[in-house]
């Protein structure tokens, strides 16, 4: 992984955390966005760094912020605009972003990897195996609700099940990609067509979750809740819309 090295470009972000497996569309217009796209294009193997700030409550009255949710994405694809550009990235894997090196024209950082301990739970094989079966439920599901004809044909939760199971990733040292459980584990937060801000806010609400935690099998089983939760919910939708 001697490309990635320690000076990664970062993507600061205040809004929306984004976790490994999602995939997500930003549209790049700053001339220092810009000029950290093509550093990551050219000089990074379509890779940079998306964090958020967190506040951090204190007692003096200046506010203050941490350095948070730290994902290493890669770069799926470019739209060039009249204005700027539309870039699709893909969560690969959270890092801890250990040092700020440079701030201007645009972050960059010290950053490394952070994994899961590792997780021999007595069935999480089996626990797998429910999450992917409620996922599969899932995509079905929304396949049969009527969207706006710019809705892509594959859902969030399918494309992110898909590139989870992948089983090679090029360009990356073995230390910055989780193992297959790990990716799962991640998979399951993924939006809904027609979600309502507060349901929105619910899944931001698991995602972070689901970054702060070191455990695979409770990230499973969070997965399992919150996608059992959407089927009841989509399901409900397919109803309404079959009257």
């Amino acid at each position: 992984s001697n490309w990635f090295g320690s000076w990664q470009p970062i993507l600061l972000w205040c809004v929306g955390v984004l976790i490994p497996s999602e995939c997500k569309t930003l549209h790049l217009y700053e001339a220092r966005y810009l000029a950290l796209l093509e550093e990551a294009l050219y000089k990074r193997q379509n890779s940079l760094v998306h964090f958020v700030l967190d506040p951090v409550l204190s007692s003096s009255s200046k506010d203050s912020f941490a350095v948070r949710y730290g994902c290493l994405v890669q770069i799926e694809s470019v739209q060039k605009l009249d204005f700027g550009a539309l870039v699709s990235i893909r969560g690969v894997c959270r890092v801890n972003i250990k040092n700020l090196l440079q701030m201007e024209p645009y972050l960059r950082g010290d950053v490394s990897p952070m994994m899961d301990k590792s997780c021999d739970g007595t069935g999480l094989g089996l626990r797998i195996s429910r999450l992917r079966e409620s996922m599969c439920n899932l995509h079905s599901l929304q396949m049969k609700l009527k969207v706006p004809e710019d809705e892509p044909l594959q859902t969030n939760i399918k494309s992110s099940l898909m590139w989870s199971e992948k089983e090679t990733f090029e360009g990356y040292g073995e230390e910055f990609i989780p193992g297959l459980v790990e990716r799962l584990s991640f998979a399951a937060y993924q939006s809904v067509s027609g979600m309502s801000d507060a349901e929105l806010l619910t899944l931001q609400k698991y995602k972070i979750k689901a970054m702060d935690s070191t455990d695979t099998l409770e990230r499973v089983n969070s997965g399992i809740e919150y996608v059992e939760h959407n089927i009841g919910m989509v399901a409900a939708r397919l109803a309404i819309q079959n009257i």
